[in-house]
């Protein structure tokens, strides 16, 4: 029996299928501690048991996107924020190639951003 998670992802349309399947193997093998899990119906990665980022579709044009976690402290200005407070979101058009430098700058960004987030925790409860 498929998982939530998995059947999410099989439930997909093209393209917007495939660019799930190639994101959540490709975020995975970031960080030796990024794991995949369903929260709040969605595809979530947590970094060391903490929310890192998670993949949805604007409601309106279908297209696929990344949101990260404390995104507004990225400087990117690919970004666009909506109505989010803490994170902000990278749409993708499905139609196109996926722009894998850009993703890789995205996500070494944010993946620093969190690491540095969770030493800071962690210093200052000990």
């Amino acid at each position: 029996m498929l998982s939530d998670l998995d059947c999410f992802y099989e439930n997909q349309q093209e393209p917007r299928k495939e660019f799930y399947f190639f994101l959540s193997k490709y975020i995975v093998q970031l960080h030796p501690d990024i794991t995949e899990e369903w929260k709040y119906r969605l595809p979530f990665s947590y970094l060391r048991g903490k929310m890192f980022c998670y993949l949805w579709y604007d409601n309106h044009t279908g297209s696929p996107y990344i949101a990260f976690v404390d995104g507004v402290k990225m400087t990117n200005p690919i970004f666009d924020q909506g109505k989010r407070n803490r994170m902000i979101a990278f749409t993708i058009s499905p139609e196109k190639d996926l722009p894998i430098n850009l993703l890789g700058e995205l996500f070494s960004e944010a993946l620093s951003l969190r690491l540095k987030a969770q030493l800071f925790n962690q210093c200052v409860l000990h």
